[in-house]
């Protein structure tokens, strides 16, 4: 069984949307990408930081995940990264209440020693040092590294972040940032601009509008499946990109085509997280339910055409 390193937060969010609102609630996109890889049959190790805050349930949980949790570090009597955040009426826009870093200002991340000759790694979103440092520690070299990051890095961690994306394979941002990141309003423009930076592949995320991959003058475009309710938004790019991983993961091949159907997956999963708040719903995910949706995801972007 093929292995696959994450590394991300594991954290408590509290989340406000026109739909209601949450207090404390299991979040991080380390939490997100585990439980979205964890749909592959994958060998998966999570490498983060908590406080003794941290309920044992949500520790027990990752595990009963096939998700090896020796990686995360507990730190007695510390606090747990938090985040708190209110969506606007489109869901696409939110304001930042509050975000306690907490343990995360002095995380140092520790591979396990049976993961630092991991197949894939996923760098989920963290400061590009902690990236970095994860990479240092790798034995051998991964078939392929895969960045998530966003603006905020850009803003306050550029030099580090250029750094950490020359050492990657793919990386995955959503549009805006890959047009901060480029400074290329065309996505297209962007992608190749970003391309010479390091990544050999570029996915751009477009949340509801769905996914492009880019690889040198090669493109693919992935849907978002049309849903009749987005409860909350939150922590699905996250999963969208556990879903990537996972699959390229299992599969063992890290082609372009291949890719296509890592993108695939991917979106099928995130599908589901904005359904409820935080990782509810992917918590309750059924096996089925996912197979059920791909069929769904297969027949909308599946046509014969004359040519």
């Amino acid at each position: 069984m093929n292995k696959l390193l994450i590394v991300g937060t594991v954290a408590f969010d509290a989340i406000e949307t026109p739909f209601g609102k949450t207090d404390k609630i299991l979040g991080g996109a380390g939490t997100y990408i585990g439980l979205s890889a964890s749909f592959f049959n994958v060998q998966s190790a999570i490498v983060s930081v908590v406080g003794d805050d941290f309920p044992q349930e949500y520790l027990d949980l990752l595990t009963s995940r096939n998700i090896d949790i020796s990686g995360l570090e507990v730190v007695k009597g510390g606090k747990t990264f938090f985040w708190s955040g209110r969506y606007h009426n489109d869901l696409n826009s939110r304001d930042t209440l509050d975000t306690q870093l907490n343990v995360l200002a002095d995380f140092q991340p520790r591979v396990p020693q049976e993961y630092k000759n991991a197949d894939i790694v996923m760098l989920g979103n963290l400061h590009p040092l902690v990236q970095s440092s994860v990479l240092d520690q790798m034995t051998t070299q991964p078939k392929l590294v895969v960045l998530d990051t966003m603006n905020f890095w850009m803003d306050c961690a550029l030099p580090e972040l250029l750094e950490v994306i020359k050492r990657v394979d793919v990386i995955t941002i959503n549009d805006e940032e890959a047009r901060q990141l480029s400074g290329e309003y065309s996505l297209v423009k962007a992608a190749a601009k970003i391309q010479m930076m390091g990544p050999k592949y570029v996915v751009i995320k477009k949340g509801e509008h769905g996914a492009l991959l880019f690889h040198d003058k090669e493109v693919f475009f992935a849907p978002a499946l049309p849903l009749e309710e987005v409860f909350d938004p939150t922590g699905a790019g996250d999963t969208f990109a556990g879903g990537f991983a996972g699959y390229i993961t299992q599969s063992e091949n890290i082609s372009f085509e291949n890719m296509k159907n890592a993108i695939i997956q991917g979106s099928n999963l995130a599908s589901f997280c904005v359904e409820k708040f935080g990782t509810q719903r992917m918590i309750e995910l059924d096996k089925s339910e996912v197979l059920s949706r791909l069929k769904q995801f297969k027949s909308l972007t599946q046509f014969d055409i004359e040519l």
